[in-house]
């Protein structure tokens, strides 16, 4: 699973909008927000994605329990006017759940809803839909990526302007005007200073702006030397230092596809469960990185101890926004080759605001027009055929419009932040720890590495990166709670998976864990346990097959395979499930069982759930309606779950 950055991205482009319209603005992950805070503000932006079955991401989990307190008055939020966006994906039953939980939780705190809250469908294919909920009655815009959320957010600017006139002879912030952002890179001129030294309240503090720097643990100080915490508050993870044990390829070296099974040791004894994730963060390749110095002219600048300073002052205000790049190394020096192999994402494929941005510093005025262009809405299409269709990346874009030269300051502006990649655990049971006490983590790794419409070569920066890992190699991950919350008072149900591709991992992790309550728990009787597995060939990407043999003599384990390109016409595990109708029913109705989806979003989870209605509508003997009934009060019930995608949160003050 990945973490998508549409969250952030479209949270900082309202704060510009608003900042062109002169509000004083701060874009945070909304676990860095106490709900009581909130009152302070005149206007709030939230765009908030929704995950796992219903729930906020982690970064927001926090914040949202807090909110929910019921101490907090009925009127805390009288003053306050809001906006909501969400981000979903329409293959999740509880689709935008997170966003519409959100709005009416503020509507109940008496916030005054200034704009129709918009809701994105990352599977919708013609971009902008309409939709009207029950409740409301009001419009709501159903849509997906910048097709969609430019119209919504032209829309919101005209609305702050009516509600916030502003004053005569003032006029908006004119796009060709660069914005002075938060942060800007400094030169180190002085010392390096510890945390406690900052703590204690040194002489230190006297010395000049940028004199001081500090990236030690977890705080980041710089410029004015006050400590500002880099690790966004409310994240549900804890770092390790995990080694990496073990880096085998389990596809045929001719298959078309490099799947890898990974194996990472942790001398730190950590507890997990099926769902769970691991993130790890990658860095980019030090040509890529040369490259960019290059271009850029930043070649003498690379090396030098660099800060983070704020261009306002941080002491004015509680509410100073943090870096953008979160910055958590343990080391005593940061530099700008530093920034760019660990921290920031030169082979991401840029979005809007990117192209917007570097327009500003290019002297070439073919390369400035051809920039702007992509910017104007009315050419959505021309920057998805430019950008997300053969995804082209920023480097590949700094060498094309060769003028483009970013003053190094503004680097972490520019450049977005590289993020953690997201996978899911494959590893259960007895597997979780290592006979000398160490925590185990498997996972199963599929290394992007395909060829685009333009047929260049495309590799995923962290799939790259573990790829040519060699054994031994230590890094940092973070470990964080998955949505599937399997706890072992379910041993003695049943339970259907749905794991076609690397989606076998969260069900490898299960198949493990509820051998291990099959021997721990003798008083139980196992519940059968049946997996539906898709892939394109047996003898190529069936994985983990010879662990299925053997636990089938173990446990009560089923195995149903469906090799969509092994025969003529093609077969999918939703096919394999309506040829295992009445076992499934059998599972499902008499029995109560449970059902596990996971596995890449799109088609697979819509056919996989039309599937199962059509087995209950069939088997039950009821109307499509009953049927779909019947499904949705299993969701209801915590029996239908799966896991898919993940986004993460943030609001705009």
């Amino acid at each position: 699973m990945n973490v998508n950055g549409n969250a952030l991205e479209y949270a900082e482009e309202a704060g510009r909008i608003l900042e062109r319209l002169h509000f004083r603005t701060i874009v945070q992950p909304l676990d860095a927000l106490e709900p009581v805070s909130l009152s302070r503000f005149n206007f709030v932006v939230a765009i908030v994605s929704t995950t796992g079955q219903g729930d906020l991401p982690a970064n927001a989990r926090s914040f949202w329990k807090k909110l929910l307190r019921k101490k907090l008055p009925p009127d805390h939020l009288q003053d306050v006017n809001f906006a909501t966006f969400g981000l979903g994906d329409s293959s999740y039953p509880k689709f935008n759940w997170a966003v519409r939980k959100l709005h009416k939780r503020l509507l109940q705190l008496s916030a005054q809803e200034l704009h129709t809250r918009g809701e994105a469908d990352e599977q919708h294919e013609e971009g902008l839909v309409h939709r009207t909920p029950v409740r409301t009655g009001m419009p709501v815009k159903l849509c997906r990526s910048d097709a969609s959320w430019v119209p919504w957010a032209a829309s919101l600017r005209h609305q702050v302007l009516v509600h916030y006139p502003l004053d005569d002879g003032v006029d908006p912030i004119p796009p060709e005007v660069l914005l002075q952002p938060k942060w800007l890179l400094s030169l180190v001129k002085n010392q390096f200073v510890s945390k406690l030294e900052l703590l204690d309240g040194g002489d230190h503090k006297n010395q000049p702006e940028a004199d001081l720097y500090l990236t030690n643990g977890d705080t980041l100080v710089a410029g004015l030397g006050h400590a500002i915490p880099v690790n966004p508050a409310g994240f549900d993870h804890h770092g390790l230092e995990v080694r990496l044990e073990e880096n085998r390829r389990l596809t045929p070296s001719d298959h078309w596809q490099d799947v890898r099974h990974l194996r990472f040791s942790c001398a730190s004894p950590v507890d997990y469960a099926p769902g769970d994730v691991l993130t790890v963060m990658p860095e980019n390749s030090s040509i890529d990185v040369d490259q960019v110095l290059e271009m850029m002219d930043w070649s003498q600048q690379a090396d030098q101890a660099i800060c983070f300073e704020p261009t306002g002052n941080v002491l004015e205000t509680d509410f100073y926004p943090r870096p953008l790049v979160t910055v958590n190394e343990q080391c005593t020096l940061l530099t700008l080759r530093k920034l760019l192999k660990y921290h920031l994402d030169i082979r991401a494929v840029p979005r809007r605001s990117f192209f917007s941005m570097v327009a500003h510093f290019t002297n070439n005025d073919m390369h400035k027009q051809r920039l702007l262009e992509f910017t104007d809405p009315q050419y959505v299409d021309e920057l998805y055929d430019y950008t997300t269709r053969p995804r082209r990346s920023i480097l590949e874009i700094l060498q094309e419009f060769y003028s483009i030269k970013i003053p190094w300051q503004w680097a972490a502006n520019v450049l977005p932040e590289l993020k953690g990649r997201q996978f899911s655990i494959a590893s259960g049971g007895s597997r979780k720890h290592l006979s000398g006490g160490q925590t185990n983590f498997e996972l199963l790794v599929a290394i992007v590495k395909y060829k685009t419409v333009i047929k260049t070569l495309r590799e995923g920066v962290c799939t790259r990166y573990l790829a040519g890992l060699p054994i031994g190699t230590t890094m940092e991950a973070t470990l964080q709670k998955g949505g599937l919350n399997i706890h072992e008072s379910e041993a003695a149900r049943p339970v259907i998976m749905i794991g076609p591709g690397t989606g076998l991992a969260p069900m490898r992790s299960l198949i493990w864990e509820r051998y291990q309550w099959h021997l721990s728990i003798p008083s139980i009787a196992l519940g059968e346990t049946v997996l539906f597995y898709g892939c394109r060939n047996q003898e190529a990407d069936f994985f983990y097959r010879e662990e299925w043999d053997l636990l089938k003599e173990k446990m009560p384990l089923k195995v149903f395979t469906a090799f969509s390109r092994d025969q003529k016409a093609k077969l999918y595990v939703q096919d394999i499930l309506g040829q295992q109708a009445r076992l499934v029913y059998d599972l499902l109705h008499s029995q109560r069982g449970l059902v596990y989806v996971c596995g890449s979003s799109g088609m697979m989870p819509k056919a996989v759930r039309a599937a199962l209605i059509d087995i209950i509508r069939s088997c039950g003997d009821m109307g499509e309606s009953l049927a779909e009934g019947y499904l949705q009060t299993m969701e209801k019930e915590g029996r239908y779950k799966q896991e898919v995608s993940d986004f993460p949160n943030y609001v705009t003050l």
